[in-house]
């Protein structure tokens, strides 16, 4: 899933996600070694659990930053899902 960032120096987030487990993530642009760190971090990690540990992380002056984006499209990810299983 491609999920377009809003309020941070990363562009879009690309993320696979299996039976509810983070399979990969590659954020384009951003700080390079901050969001390779996040992306290695989170893999392997339960949806979920990545939200809880990421969402409302700022960057400086930011109210979001690149973690907090990633939460974000998870969340909207699982919302999506949700919705069209209605």
């Amino acid at each position: 899933m491609k999920y377009r960032t809003k309020g941070v120096c990363a562009q879009s987030i690309d993320f696979e996600v299996e039976d509810h487990i983070i399979k990969s993530v590659d954020f384009e642009g951003g700080c390079s070694g901050n969001t390779q760190g996040v992306s290695r971090l989170v893999e392997g990690m339960t949806v979920e659990e990545a939200v809880s540990r990421l969402a409302g992380i700022r960057c400086g002056f930011r109210s979001t930053s690149c973690p907090d984006q990633l939460a974000q499209a998870l969340k909207s990810m699982v919302m999506d899902a949700e919705a069209a299983n209605l």
